[in-house]
């Protein structure tokens, strides 16, 4: 087989205990890169509109790439795709840590697990081999603990683990799949797919070395990269402080994500920020695989109230989510709340989404004591955060109402709250404010999972360089934050980066924001790998598809431009005063909306990729399947 791929699928179907290895094609190679783009065709081919999220023909699937466990630096992520029980769409979820290169090192491309077991089980793969084990005894457990079980029971330390934890189990829909403890691949809902599954956790061993075609090229390269990504102006913080960089940058934008999205600015923001986390809890960095930006890092508490707290992280999202969105300006108390999502297994974002959506609501007469099983819901009350987590995880009272998410909540409510529940298709958005983004904002109305930033990162809007922004995007507004003009093809350049990066299995901080490995790189960097011959416009050409793959599956489940839009708030409401020169501000996503879908060649009506489109990309059988389902005319 060509280096940089295994060669081999891992098929499991749980109901019949069947345990089955694949051939991986050149040909899916060559189209779908690696990892996202190897789940994305699984996932449209084997996953039809008539299966539901948590039926047993839905299937899970994880995804490696070529570039997961080299020394490519951060070559450490691994993909976890279904459908959603949380949007009934798209789900995938990406995570990085050491899980991902251990499932290279035992000599795997892809596993694809379906059906469903009769009781409780957990997968454990070694060199090459699996086998299905009984997991009655981990069932009921938190991630940390799990982790550490089966890592005991393998009696090797170096046994990589991803699990669920109890809200999975109890059918939090936004429960998500953990690693190395904190490591999450929590969007949309991949833990309650395996819960649904009766599957506790993938524990994985691999021995098996990995080799490169031409090594002395392929090594040649990385070194380039590597002193490419020491010399960027962003290195530095990055090492030190990660994502949570944003918490300070993003108030001072005045667009930081503030008692659930009424303004853009935190007063306690320097009290919550990644500097103050680094300045008085930071043990040590921490990086995953291969990583040469160790982003992350041990912290401990070691007074007060959290005393003997200690873990790793946590991300951007999660500490503002806990502070600025739900009005907590203890970093030690958003500390707390990360550390229960991640040892019950929620995703940081739609749980802070759904406790500071609560709190509004509480705040505006809309809910009161009565309705919150007595708790207080004021801004800033860190026990009630507490409080809601835990009857979140166990479908307790008021949290059985908010496990489903902030839309079914929203609808469950009434009275008028649907418009207050910030998502898009079903998934909530993230901790920064659109209205002061808005080229992010275009990317969270359109991404194929819902409401969500990772689908791609517009950070070019940042450089505020228009004769960049002419040159590379043809406007010169596209440089700009608070412009809309250009951010079409923005936005679609980014996704496709993003495409990239998610095949590849590498980390978006070098590949996206740091732009670190172009299309040209990446197709020099394949070859040394893989001895497979890529030109630039084959790279291109399969982001392209691929992403274009993913939005005719959200189209095949009913999804159409009407359903690419935001929350009412940042349409109509302009950030105010406080927030500086973001204050003001509105979404024009219309005329965005227009150009993206332009830059695409998709119909401007529907957002439907066309079928000149959808033949171009080399997927002419969805252009026959959308004309057999009326989805296109003959």
């Amino acid at each position: 087989m060509y280096q940089g791929y295994c060669g081999q699928v891992l098929r499991v179907n749980l109901s019949r205990g069947e345990i089955k290895k694949e051939e991986l094609p050149l040909e899916f190679i060559r189209n779908y890169l690696g990892g996202r783009g190897f789940n994305m065709k699984r996932l449209y081919d084997e996953v039809s509109p008539e299966v539901k999220p948590l039926d047993p023909e839905n299937k899970l699937f994880i995804g490696v790439g070529p570039l997961t466990g080299t020394l490519f630096p951060g070559g450490a992520r691994v993909n976890f795709s279904a459908k959603s029980p949380q949007t009934g769409i798209l789900g995938d979820s990406n995570t990085g840590g050491f899980f991902g290169p251990e499932l290279k090192f035992a000599g795997f491309d892809q596993v694809i697990i379906e059906g469903k077991a009769e009781s409780p089980v957990y997968l454990y793969i070694k060199d090459e081999g699996a086998e299905i084990r009984p997991a009655d005894h981990l069932w009921g457990k938190d991630t940390f603990t799990t982790q550490e079980e089966i890592i005991a029971e393998s009696r090797d330390k170096r046994t990589q683990v991803a699990c669920i934890g109890p809200a999975s189990e109890n059918g939090v829909k936004y429960s998500g799949i953990f690693c190395n403890h904190v490591r999450a691949a929590a969007r949309t809902g991949m833990g309650l797919v395996m819960a649904s599954k009766n599957l506790k956790a993938v524990a994985v061993r691999g021995t098996q070395k990995l080799g490169a075609d031409d090594p002395t090229r392929f090594l040649r390269i990385i070194d380039r990269l590597d002193r490419k990504i020491r010399k960027h102006s962003e290195y530095e913080v990055r090492c030190r402080l990660g994502t949570t960089k944003l918490i300070k940058s993003l108030n001072e934008a005045g667009c930081l994500a503030t008692r659930h999205f009424q303004t853009g600015r935190f007063a306690h923001a320097e009290q919550v920020s990644g500097e103050y986390l680094e300045e008085n809890y930071k043990l040590k960095s921490k990086g995953c695989f291969s990583c040469i930006i160790p982003c992350s890092r041990f912290f401990e508490i070691d007074k007060g109230e959290h005393r003997g707290l200690k873990s790793e992280g946590p991300e951007f999202e999660g500490l503002a989510g806990f502070s600025s969105r739900v009005g907590v300006k203890s970093i030690e108390d958003s500390l707390k709340a990360v550390d229960l999502c991640n040892r019950n297994g929620l995703d940081v974002i739609s749980t802070s989404e759904c406790i500071s959506f609560a709190m509004e609501l509480y705040e505006l007469g809309i809910l009161d004591k009565k309705d919150t099983d007595g708790i207080d819901l004021c801004w800033g009350n860190s026990g009630a955060v507490f409080s809601l987590i835990e009857k979140i995880v166990n479908r307790q009272g008021f949290g059985d109402i908010l496990a489903d998410g902030v839309l079914p909540a929203a609808r469950k409510i009434g009275r008028g709250s649907e418009k207050y529940a910030m998502q898009v298709k079903g998934l909530e958005i993230f901790q920064a404010d659109p209205r002061g983004i808005k080229g992010y904002a275009l990317g969270v109305a359109v991404a194929t999972r819902g409401g969500d930033h990772l689908r791609r990162e517009p950070w070019f809007e940042f450089t505020e360089d228009a004769e960049e922004g002419r040159r590379r995007f043809g406007v010169p507004e596209s440089a700009f934050r608070l412009e809309y003009k250009g951010k079409g093809r923005v936005v679609k350049y980014y996704e496709e980066r993003c495409v990239l990066s998610d095949c590849m299995e590498v980390c978006k901080n070098t590949v996206v924001n740091m732009e670190i490995l172009s299309s040209s790189e990446a197709a020099e960097l394949l070859h040394a790998l893989s001895g497979i011959e890529f030109s630039t416009e084959d790279i291109d050409r399969a982001c392209e598809r691929i992403f274009n793959l993913e939005r005719a599956y959200i189209v095949r489940e009913g999804i159409r431009r009407q359903d690419d839009t935001l929350p009412e708030r940042f349409l109509k409401e302009p950030l105010p005063a406080e927030c500086g020169e973001s204050a003001g501000s509105i979404v024009e996503l219309e005329p965005m909306l227009d150009e993206y879908y332009q830059a695409h060649g998709w119909d401007l009506d529907t957002g439907i990729p066309t079928s000149e489109k959808l033949e171009f990309l080399g997927l002419g059988e969805i252009a026959a399947e959308f004309r057999e389902r009326g989805i296109l005319k003959e």
